[in-house]
């Protein structure tokens, strides 16, 4: 037994290591579009942040959803905030399971620059989006006679940039349509539909996408239409990006290896 556990363990060691040394050959490639989809997350973060100082609290608009979906209330608040940091911690760690399992479908770096150009294409169109229209937010924090409705007049510039993260991220007002929570779990959910291998999990994927928009109208976080405009919003984007211009990215996914093996020999 110790023996079977000893060479179990020298495998898994090369195969890290192998796969390490090649994720890092692509890194040193393709850094730039690494760099770039970062530097994207922060300006959208930035964007969210400063649609803040222009949010003026009102009476919260009519909306479908809120009619068919009871209100979960604020101490119920965090359930959707569980089940997207389920999805996001999920789709990070199985993007780095070719370190371990022997199952060759995807490359890390190269499934995480597509990721990122989904990722900061969607969030362009939402920061024109919720900068056109001002909305009053449904949120609690958000309505009128809440302190975090309306954001004082910044005294620097250091503070717009550092974005009072997490606070500032997690209670911010006015960045509605369309759902960043839904860009995010879509296009995870869009990543591993065509690079996953299992049908269970992606079948569970759009079961759970569907789930967290409920539960986000549930919350008040949003309103319907920021989640519907969110579901064609998303898959279109992901469609352009993915078919109709593959040259952007510069670096279609290769074929496994056990298949490029075949096609050399």
């Amino acid at each position: 037994m110790t023996l079977y556990i000893g060479r179990e363990a020298s495998k898994l060691w090369k195969r890290v290591c192998a796969e390490t040394s090649t994720e890092i050959n692509l890194l040193a490639e393709n850094w730039r579009y690494i760099l770039a989809g970062l530097i994207c997350q922060y300006i959208h973060g930035l964007a969210a942040k400063g649609v803040h100082y222009f949010h003026r609290p009102g009476p919260i608009l009519q909306d479908v959803g809120f009619y068919l979906l009871p209100e979960l209330g604020q101490d119920k608040g965090h359930i959707s905030e569980m089940l997207f940091t389920c999805v996001f911690l999920s789709f990070i760690l199985w993007t780095f399971h070719p370190f371990i399992f022997k199952v060759k479908k995807i490359y890390t770096v190269l499934l995480w620059c597509r990721v990122l150009a989904f990722l900061s294409a969607s969030q362009f169109l939402r920061v024109i989006t919720f900068y056109s229209t001002q909305l009053p937010g449904p949120n609690y924090h958000c309505r009128e006679g809440s302190k975090l409705a309306r954001l004082p007049r910044p005294q620097s510039v250091l503070e717009v940039l550092l974005i009072n993260f997490p606070k500032g991220v997690m209670f911010g007002c006015g960045d509605l349509i369309f759902s960043s929570h839904m860009i995010f779990t879509l296009v995870f959910v869009l990543s591993y539909q065509k690079y996953g291998s299992h049908r269970w999990i992606k079948n569970l994927g759009w079961l759970v996408a569907v789930v967290q928009s409920l539960l986000i109208i549930a919350s008040r976080k949003h309103y319907t239409v920021d989640v519907v405009v969110a579901w064609y919003t998303v898959n279109l984007v992901v469609f352009f990006v993915d078919k109709k211009l593959p040259g952007m990215l510069c670096f279609p996914l290769p074929l496994p290896f056990s298949l490029s093996a075949k096609l050399l020999w």
